[in-house]
């Protein structure tokens, strides 16, 4: 399911990996060069009359711009129609649109996709041992401490892959490198609390973790020791197309808390002065969910840096003064 402009963008850039993945052409129709490709076709699409396959996909916005856009695009015709949910309005960049006003009036058109999509699902929460839940479990350790930092290696464009041959030394080196995450702030500017590496490509499984183990011991100072086993690699032996080996990183780290200080002092120089307030109490909106919210940013900010600088050794001094207290 994608929704909004960004989410329609990235959605569209995914089904035709996937497309290209599984050898399937704009129209549909099935055109690869292996039986491999169409194991476990079924995840991402149904097959309809005539063998063309249809992206099991649901696409909403609140304004057309972007759904005209996916439609004209390379693959625009292999989407079911009907999956299309839009309005005509726009939230204008403004969240409060989005979520009290133009985006509520959606809501129960979106559902009813949703619906129809989910009752023609065999398994709607994914197969065994690998649902995104999985993923949430062993990465999230604290409930409030959830904002994960993308990575992927290699971040070169397709056509000079053929110039060096990638190793899993540097591949692993690349991950863990700031150049190489999704968001704006230094890992090394804090601890990581949890990690998760998928490998794709033919590599030695052994290798991949001697690395990954390599790196926890070199820079044992940036993962943080009270919890032990914090590291989860996969891999996929099939790699992307055009490469021969990648990796995608998630990192749960503290110094993640460098973006929300910096929302919140731009946050807090606006709101001083009000600036673009209106637009928001205007769609219903109250001062007083501001406050909240910039105490709730501020709160996990300090959340962060507890957790940053929490020690084995404290934690069990708080088991201890718990005991006692319970005694």
């Amino acid at each position: 399911m994608q929704a909004g402009q960004c989410g329609n963008q990235i959605g569209a850039k995914f089904w035709e990996v996937i497309s290209d993945e599984h050898g399937i052409d704009p129209t549909g129709t099935y055109h690869g060069d292996s039986d491999l490709q169409l194991e476990r076709i079924n995840v991402y699409y149904n097959e309809a009359t005539g063998g063309k396959y249809v992206p099991r996909c649901i696409l909403v916005d609140l304004e057309p711009g972007t759904m005209d856009s996916v439609r004209s695009g390379p693959f625009g015709q292999i989407f079911r129609p009907d999956n299309f949910v839009f309005g005509q309005s726009g939230a204008g960049n403004n969240w409060a649109k989005g979520h009290y006003t133009e985006g509520a009036e959606l809501v129960d058109s979106v559902l009813d996709v949703v619906r129809k999509e989910a009752e023609s699902c065999d398994c709607i929460q994914g197969q065994l041992n690998a649902d995104l839940r999985k993923i949430a479990v062993n990465m999230v350790p604290f409930p409030r401490l959830h904002f994960f930092m993308p990575g992927f290696a290699p971040l070169t464009s397709r056509g000079s892959q053929q110039y060096r041959a990638l190793t899993v030394p540097e591949l692993t080196q690349q991950i863990f490198d700031a150049k190489n995450m999704m968001a704006a702030c230094d890992p090394r500017h804090g601890r990581y609390l949890t990690v998760s590496a998928l490998f794709r490509g033919r590599m030695s499984m052994k290798e991949v973790d001697e690395q990954m183990l390599n790196v926890q011991n070199k820079n044992s100072s940036y993962f943080v020791e009270w919890i032990p086993n914090n590291v989860k690699t996969a891999v996929c032996d099939i790699p992307p197309r055009g490469l021969k080996m990648s990796a995608t990183f998630i990192g749960n780290t503290t110094a993640i808390q460098e973006l929300f200080k910096r929302v919140s002092e731009q946050f807090t120089a606006m709101f001083r002065r009000k600036a673009f307030l209106h637009w928001y109490t205007g769609e219903g909106m109250d001062e007083m969910e501001f406050t909240e919210a910039e105490s709730n940013m501020n709160d996990l900010v300090s959340e962060y840096q507890q957790y940053q600088d929490a020690t084995a050794e404290e934690e069990g001094e708080f088991d201890e003064e718990e005991e006692e207290e319970a005694n």
